[in-house]
Parts: structure tokens; sequence; C-alpha cells
């Protein structure tokens, strides 16, 4: 796990002090490895590596950039292929190894299989190689966006890195980009490689870029396509499941140093915690936070009941207000653009805790989009339900979950009615790409806090309903259309914070669930299994419930880290929150009228989000973009 950056002169003009930009990206990113770093510039100077290592596997060997003295390949990469040994098994005749590291079998992969090099590798990752013989850079990034590979343009040199505030250094100008801006106002996250920055931009997950001749080609790799399987029995399925994930698992092990796992209580940490303890529980190590401000900000006993039925430690951080304040600033650095919920604050804090302790870390990232853990999934199809009674259509087809089906399950929703009031409240029955856009769209809670006029006439529904109806999903399966969205879009926002917020305290996560094979058979499970009578992950409790206490298993108070923040706003941290929007700076946005955020300060719901969402987005203004001239200066020649 590491930090990778460059620069290449796209005319393969030398480039004047290309050692100082190496640096600067280095220097940015140094967090991301603190076992070590290194440069490799071409002999020309019109090209040049950079990379942090954080060392996990090949302690000793695997220095990196690393070149290939026969080829005169180089490659800077980060990330764990867990199938490395296999794969050097497979080049072992055609290479001489000189290192144990995945490093060295990727970029050997690519000497031997060219682009088609990223279709053997399992794991996650994102690399940049130098062709020497083809005068060609090519770079990949793993099939699921678990690592990050962020690029941009600059005065005819292509520049990029690991984390976009690794970019500034280089940009003519810093600025917001107002297409990313209303993506995040709609969703909180941003969709088709677009980022909170002008100009920079993030390769899409699956995806390879190469650059020859002074072109640049990006092309898909890998696409998961939901051909639905009604061949085989819901049991064969539980099996598949069972079978792939521990290996998935066990894959996920391989390590030189020990590995501990993060816990929420919820049902994907407990089932990735209990498989990957069940062969070393006296070196197992859990990690979970808590709020200790009654049972709705704190799910730790589910993390304590996990551990004694595992019999491994659990070591526990108590987050309190004044973290808030101390933290919420690196927090906002650290995600580079602000993205998705305020779980990033205690995921930061956890990470925190984990430093102390191990290097490499597990988590359950991935469960609630592969196998259908969000509630809303259930408050849309229930609508369909009563759609489809009233129409008559409620049995045609092999999709449809039934009406009668439901009913049991909807016990769910309970906590959920002021959710299904203002859903229904407009659009009732509409088209079913509508309704899931008005149930994923934050944009609604938002008035003139927001100078919309002076935003672009983009329309983030539009990039929303190409993915929703994206041709690799049959159209009949509604279920399938709503968590492939949030696989493609809502996964990738929260494998940002995963990957931030534990590289922010040098710490490898890794997430099992996002393992291909596993992922391409989920997708080909029929709806009326995977979503059986609306059981949210039917499919994943009863295939793994040999792995849980009835206590996790049965739990229907789904949490998902709750924070107190808007408790803390009306209450302690409400001077410290008004400070922040006060400002000159900030009273003078041009977007944001900061001004009408403090007065209406206290009148968020409890677990409202918009004051989350506004807050950050200052607060990124203030590190950024009032900023901008400090990592001019890590440039200045």
């Amino acid at each position: 796990m590491c930090g990778i950056g460059g620069v290449l002169d796209l005319a393969f003009q030398m480039i004047p002090n290309l050692g100082i930009s190496l640096e600067a990206i280095n220097k940015i990113q140094k967090h991301r490895g603190p076992d070590g770093e290194g440069i490799w510039k071409h002999n020309k100077d019109f090209l040049g590596f950079a990379h942090q290592r954080l060392t996990i596997i090949d302690l000793s060997t695997g220095h990196q950039p690393m070149l290939d003295t026969k080829t005169s390949n180089c490659i800077t990469y980060n990330g764990e292929v867990y199938n490395y040994i296999e794969l050097r098994n497979e080049l072992k005749s055609d290479f001489d190894f000189r290192t144990t590291s995945d490093t060295e079998v990727v970029l050997n992969s690519y000497t031997k299989y060219g682009s088609e090099c990223v279709k053997k590798l399992r794991g996650m990752f994102s690399f940049s190689i130098w062709d020497d013989k083809n005068d060609t850079l090519f770079c990949a990034r793993d099939r699921f966006g678990i690592k990050p590979f962020y690029y941009t343009i600059s005065n005819g040199k292509f520049y990029f890195s690991s984390e976009a505030k690794s970019l500034l250094p280089f940009m003519d100008k810093v600025e917001i980009n107002l297409d990313g801006f209303k993506d995040y106002l709609t969703f909180q996250f941003y969709l088709e490689g677009k980022t909170l920055f002008k100009d920079i931009h993030e390769l899409p997950p699956g995806h390879t870029l190469t650059i020859k001749n002074g072109n640049i080609k990006i092309e898909r790799y890998w696409q998961v396509y939901y051909d639905l399987d009604f061949d085989h029995t819901e049991k064969y399925f539980l099996e598949k499941v069972n079978e792939l994930l521990r290996e998935s698992v066990d894959l996920h092990l391989r390590s030189d140093v020990p590995v501990g796992a993060y816990l929420s209580g919820g049902l994907d940490s407990s089932i990735i915690a209990s498989v990957a303890s069940q062969n070393n529980s006296e070196n197992f190590l859990g990690f979970t936070g808590k709020f200790s401000l009654g049972d709705e900000f704190d799910e730790s006993h589910y993390a304590r009941e996990l551990a004694k039925f595992k019999n491994f430690e659990l070591l526990e951080v108590d987050i309190k207000s004044q973290d808030f304040v101390d933290s919420i600033r690196k927090v906002i650095y650290h995600l580079d653009s602000p993205v998705a919920g305020p779980g990033s604050f205690p995921q930061y804090m956890v990470s925190k805790l984990v430093k102390n302790h191990r290097k490499v870390v597990l988590g359950g990232q991935g469960g609630d989009e592969i196998f259908g853990g969000y509630t809303r999934y259930l408050v849309a199809y229930f609508e369909q339900c009563i759609k489809s009674a009233i129409d008559g259509t409620a049995n045609s087809g092999n999709f449809i979950v039934t009406y009668e089906s439901i009913i049991p399950n909807l016990t769910a929703l309970k906590g959920y009615k002021p959710m299904l009031k203002q859903f229904w409240k407009n659009g009732l029955f509409d088209d079913i790409d509508k309704r899931y856009f008005s149930l994923v769209n934050r944009a609604p809670e938002l008035g003139n806090e927001i100078n919309w006029s002076a935003l672009t006439d983009y329309e983030p529904y539009e990039s929303f309903r190409k993915i929703f109806k994206a041709k690799n999903v049959q159209k009949e399966s509604y279920f399938d259309s709503m968590t492939h969205f949030d696989f493609k879009t809502l996964l990738p926002a929260l494998l940002q914070v995963e990957d931030r917020v534990s590289m922010a305290h040098g710490v490898e996560s890794r997430v099992p669930f996002l393992d291909h094979p596993l992922i391409e058979l989920a997708a080909t499970i029929p709806s009326n299994i995977k979503f059986k009578d609306g059981t949210m992950k039917n499919v994943l409790k009863n295939s793994m419930k040999e792995f849980l206490p009835d206590v996790i298993l049965n739990r229907k108070n789904k949490m998902g880290f709750p924070v107190p923040l808007n408790d803390w706003i009306s209450g302690e941290l409400n001077e410290f929150t008004r400070e922040i929007f006060s400002s000159q700076k900030s009273l003078g946005r041009d977007l944001i009228n900061n001004k009408i955020i403090l007065e209406n300060l206290e009148k968020e719901p409890k677990f409202g989000r918009k004051i989350w969402g506004l807050l950050c987005i200052e607060l990124w203004h203030q590190e950024f973009i009032d900023k901008a001239h400090e990592f001019k200066k890590l440039v200045s020649y």
C-alpha cells in the first residue's frame, strides 16, 4: 500500500526541475507510505515517477519505483494483488524474479501480456508502467475503485497521483468544478470521473489509461453483467457465496505483517472479521468506535458480542465532540474532496486507533451494494409492489417480489415513516428511474443557501439515468438497477473514504467483499432469491449464518455508524461550527451563502445531512482554495 505519482511531457521534451516536481508529490503523499520513498527519472528527463511505500509484503526488497534492467520498463504501484503467488508461478519460466513482491509480478505480467495483464490481477491496485520499447505510458485502476488514481494535464504535461491534492502544485489556478459541485449537492458524491477540482479527473474503476505519441486513450477492461441465472436453486447460490467469500478472505489475509479488522457490529464487518479470525483468534484484533450518547449512537455491544463469539480481542475508541474539533479539518484535507456522509469522521478516529496496533485491517465495504442492504431498496420496492398489485401485474415475470410476500418484512420501515411521507409526497407511481432518483437526490433539502444561478446547465439526473438504465442490467429487475447504481457510484465514494482515512494513518484497508469472482456470481442471482420476500441481504445472511451469533444475524436496527453531529452543533459545538462559517472569506463565497446557513444552523433534524454537506464544502474551500498558494510553493524554482 503506497502513494504513487508521476509526470510525463506529452511531447517527450525535457522537464526542467523534474526532481522537484516528483519530490513535491511525495511530500504531499508522505502519509500514504511512511516506510520509504523513491524517485525514478527517465534518462532524457521527459518522464519521472514518485513513490511512498508502506511495507506489507516483501519487507526487505520490493522498493519502488521498480526498474526492470532488461527491458528498461519501470513501475510505480499502489495496492495488493492477492493472487501474486499464483501469477508468479505462472511467470517464473519466463522471468528471473529478484524480489518476492507483488510489484515485480505486476511489472512482469505487463511485459508478458501487455495491457491484458489487468485481467489477470485479483485485488486492489492503481499503477503506472513506462513501456520503454514502445514509448508508452500504461496506467490502470482496479475493477471497483478501491485504490485511487487522479490525473490532470497542465502546460503540455500529464500528471498523475494517488491523491488529487498532490496535483495542485501544477495547476495554473485551483478552482471548483461546477459540474462536480452540482453532483455533490445532488448525491454527496461525483459521477463519471468528475472531482470537485476543475481540470482534475479520476480514472474510473475498471479502466486503463494509455498515452502514446501524445494521445491519451481510456478504455474499460471490466464490467459486471447482471445476466440472471434461473437454472440454479437458492441452495446453490448460498453454497457458492459461502465458498467464494471464504476464499476471498483467505486471500486478503496474505501479508507479512499481522492483520486486524474494522468491526461496527453490523452484518458485513462481522462476517469478514468472523471468517478472518477463525484460524487466528490469538493474534487477531478487532477495532471499533462508539459515541457514549445512548443506544442510537452506540452499537459497540454488537462488536463485543462478535469478539466474544469468535474469541478475539476487541479494542475500542470512545469518540467525543472534542475529537471532532481536533480532527475534522484533517479529515477534509485527507479526503481531497468531501464525499459521502459523516461516517468519514468516526472512521478516521478508528483508523487512528488501528495505527498503534496493525498495519493491515479488513473492512466490510461492499456488502450493502452487492447483496442489497440499504433500507431505501425496500422503500422503493414497496411502492412498486403496491403499483403492480393495483395494475394486476404482481405475478408477471421472474423478477417480482410480490406484494403479499413483502408484508412481513415491512417492520424494517418502522423508523422510516418520515422518509415514506416525503417520498410519496410527489411523483407516486412515476417511472422507476425517477422514483429511485428522488430517494438518492439530496438537492431538494437545499434552498437559498446555494447560488443556483451561478451553476452550469448540467443536469445530474441525466448522468444518473445513464447508469441506472445501463445495458449491463436487465431492465425487468428494479432491484438490480438500484443496487447497480449504488455499486457504480456510492461504493467508489465510500471506498474513497475507506482509502483516505486509513492511509491518513499509514494503515492499509482491505475489502474482501470486493473480489471479482464473488461480484460476478452475485450479479447473476435473481432478485426473487437475493431480495426474497423483501428480506435485505437474504443470500448473505443465509450463506454465512454459521459465522455469526444470533444477536447479530437477526438484528433489525441497521445503524451505519451514526454521528451525533447535529446534537453537537445545537449544543457544545455551536460556537465552533459558527466560527467556521463566519470568517470574512466564508461570508464572501460565490456559490454558497453562509449567512443563511448560520441563520438555520440549529434547525437540522437529528440525522439530517444538509449541514454536514455544507460544512464540508466550506472546510474544503478553506483547506484547498484559500490555501492554494501553499501548494504552489512546493514547486517554486
